[in-house]
């Protein structure tokens, strides 16, 4: 009785918190729903919290990783001479892009967008963009999630594999408690990715890029995933 009445508070809980948020994402064509996407940007997606906590680290020379930067970071990325940003978030319509898309164009810092799931596995079609983008930006780059935790530590040990040529043990370290991720919850999801990939290598060589384009399924992934749990 008492674990049914907390999965009911849990559900009510989730669903005034989307309809809070619908109510505060919006675009920043007036000064009010600028206001509004400012209050969802702080509150709602616990921007607040990156105030003072950033998650960065370098990657690899000229690459980066972070948290969802705050208006504010912008330009003390740009002094320290990023270029690039690539959002992992996807959601191009949200506050929280329109605003790092504002500040961004302001100094001249190119952005770009590929959506990940923390809880799902990547379609292989995210993952080939995001290569492809990883071999176009310029650099520095910064690359972010929301946390900088799980996202942003799979696109990392991607881009350690496939572009610098790194082994998967070396390049999941980005995928670390460092980092705020952990295995055994829901995001494990990203970590059993490059289980997949690295159980793959024993029965051969095969670059990742072509194992995702020719190999890989997410659906038998989730289900592997499942079966492990």
């Amino acid at each position: 009785m008492a674990e049914q009445v907390q999965v009911g508070l849990a559900q009510r809980f989730k669903k005034w918190e989307r309809a809070l948020q619908a109510r505060y994402k919006t675009d920043l064509s007036t000064p009010r729903n600028r206001r509004r996407a400012m209050i969802y940007h702080l509150f709602l997606d616990h921007g607040l919290l990156r105030h003072w906590w950033t998650n960065m680290a370098q990657v690899a020379p000229g690459v980066w990783r972070s948290n969802h930067p705050l208006p504010g970071r912008l330009p003390r990325l740009h002094r320290m001479g990023i270029r690039t940003i690539l959002s992992l978030r996807g959601a191009l319509t949200s506050p929280n892009y329109l605003l790092e898309k504002e500040g961004c164009d302001a100094l001249g810092i190119a952005l770009h967008s590929v959506s990940l799931a923390a809880r799902r596995a990547p379609a292989p079609a995210e993952l080939l963009t995001l290569i492809n983008l990883f071999r176009e930006m310029p650099r520095p780059f910064l690359m972010h999630c929301k946390s900088g935790a799980d996202r942003a530590g799979l696109a990392s040990a991607i881009y350690l594999i496939v572009i610098e040529g790194q082994s998967v043990p070396q390049a999941r370290k980005h995928l670390s408690p460092r980092f705020l991720h952990f295995r055994r919850s829901s995001t494990g999801i990203l970590d059993h990715v490059l289980d997949l990939y690295e159980a793959r290598l024993t029965d051969g060589p095969v670059t990742m890029e072509r194992w995702i384009a020719e190999e890989y399924d997410p659906e038998a992934a989730t289900r592997s995933f499942a079966a492990g749990r």
